[in-house]
């Protein structure tokens, strides 16, 4: 961990920096272990997912609360500018549904690389009648392990042989994992929202459902999230519920938790990547990111 006196500011570990027009700059914490060239999903998600919000925001809606988010990671993002483009597809007194594209500088001009959707709804008053949920949820990590903090910083992953640790290599197993995960703010010299925390959060389902004994061998082609509330704190978890895979297609889910309890859930949907395999017995994390990248990277 970074010495608290040399530490970075909270604001400053970021995946992005905005530059002229808006433009978000990519920064080193958002380089993907993939390919040097390419940006994560978490970053992504994260510019997509401020994007929406920043729109319902000028929209004035602040009586709605974001309910689904959903991202098609369709196209690689490279370490690039990226433009934000925003629509809203449909507005009424309890919705609004707000499309965003993310658009990277090509050849022949702009090219859409990753797209979302944000519904935000209106709350209201919970009925009274009884209906089926989990009488529990995921456990919190022990406080004594994982201390109360706001500040970005290395995530925790559990699986069944390790427990609660920051040591990625010993988590690499065929078992279930949990992560519980605190994520950079989105663009340096702001402090991302509770929402944007979930959205960038969200693609960390990857890890937790397609993360194996051999590596991550499956990269996400999109997220869904839905929440029925948003985090009290930037600090989340994510519990791996359900995985899915055929013919080289996973399809995995997770269940969102805080120190509060169960927030909702996130599905990804990947495709099987064996040749390029992370393997994180070969990576260093700080909470300024990974510190060396898996060999042929």
């Amino acid at each position: 961990m970074t010495p608290p006196e040399t530490a970075v500011p909270d604001h400053e570990i970021a995946f992005f920096r905005t530059g002229p027009d808006d433009v978000l700059l990519p920064q080193d914490m958002a380089r993907s272990l993939w390919s040097a060239d390419q940006m994560h999903g978490v970053a992504v998600s994260a510019a997509l997912g401020r994007s929406g919000e920043r729109a319902l925001h000028d929209l004035g809606r602040d009586d709605l609360v974001p309910a689904r988010f959903t991202v098609d990671l369709f196209r690689p993002a490279r370490m690039d500018p990226c433009r934000l483009r925003t629509s809203v597809v449909r507005e009424s007194a309890r919705l609004c549904l707000v499309d965003v594209a993310l658009e990277q500088d090509g050849p022949d001009g702009p090219v859409l690389t990753a797209r979302a959707s944000l519904l935000a709804l209106k709350p209201s008053t919970t009925p009274p009648g009884e209906v089926w949920g989990p009488a529990t949820g995921p456990e919190l990590p022990p406080l004594d392990v994982v201390p109360e903090s706001d500040s970005p910083r290395v995530p925790f992953f559990w699986s069944e042989e390790a427990g609660w640790t920051q040591n990625f290599g010993q988590h690499q197993n065929g078992g279930r994992k949990q992560a519980w995960q605190t994520i950079p703010t989105a663009v340096a010299g702001e402090l991302s929202s509770a929402f944007v925390a979930a959205a960038a959060v969200a693609d960390s389902a990857s890890m937790v459902t397609n993360w194996g004994s051999a590596g991550v061998e499956f990269i996400n082609t999109d997220i869904t999230l839905s929440l029925a509330r948003l985090p009290v704190s930037r600090e989340i978890g994510l519990a791996a519920s359900d995985r899915v895979v055929h013919d080289g297609v996973a399809v995995g889910t997770v269940v969102l938790f805080d120190r509060q309890g169960r927030l909702g859930s996130c599905t990804v949907t990947s495709l099987a990547n064996a040749k390029r395999t992370v393997d994180f017995d070969d990576v260093t994390f700080t909470r300024e990111g990974p510190k060396a990248s898996p060999p042929g990277v």
